[in-house]
């Protein structure tokens, strides 16, 4: 699916809480930039927590109690962690999945290993009319749209290009999902 706004992003986001449950691990994988964490608030804004989530990329993880009686969300940034579980065993994610929502921003090859259910997200910045993978797209920038540092004070407030987002489920908890619904 393409998002083309903030504004939407975070509408997939409210969407897609709609489908998640307690235990649910959601790995998001992008670009610098790419939106992984806008796509986190409006998770939270669906899923009712409380305080306002924002990359967790020094503190390394935020956990949001719910407002409504649902499932926290553990808000994981593991984009300064080295491979494997190992490091992530001290955050006690696996304590925290089965009456959480999980949601691991640069999961990939980290951890795979806490959940054979999990839902990978792919987030591309399309530059120039791209497909993901090709010239143009916008991988290896240092910098979020409008010049904020990944983990810096500076909040982006617009998007420069379009996102294409690609859902994949593992496992039995995802097979018969349909993500078509997500899609207006």
């Amino acid at each position: 699916m393409t998002i083309d706004s903030p504004e939407r992003m975070q509408e997939l986001g409210r969407a897609l809480a709609a489908l998640l449950r307690p235990g649910d691990l959601v790995m998001l994988s992008g670009e610098l930039g790419a939106g992984k964490t806008t796509l986190t608030r409006g998770l939270g804004e669906g899923l009712g927590v409380r305080g306002a989530v924002t990359s967790p990329t020094f503190v390394i993880a935020r956990v949001h109690p719910s407002l409504t009686g649902g499932p926290a969300l553990v808000h994981v940034d593991a984009y300064r962690l080295g491979g494997g579980l190992d490091e992530m065993e001290d955050l006690d994610l696996d304590v925290s999945l089965p009456e959480s929502v999980v949601v691991v921003e640069w999961g990939d090859g980290k951890v795979e290993e806490l959940s054979d259910d999990r839902l990978r997200v792919m987030i591309h910045r399309v530059v120039g009319g791209a497909e993901p993978g090709g010239p143009g797209e916008g991988a290896g920038e240092t910098t979020e749209p409008g010049g904020a540092v990944p983990g810096g004070a500076g909040e982006t407030t617009g998007y420069d290009e379009r996102r294409t987002v690609t859902l994949t489920g593992f496992g039995r908890r995802w097979s018969e999902t349909d993500f078509g619904a997500l899609v207006r």
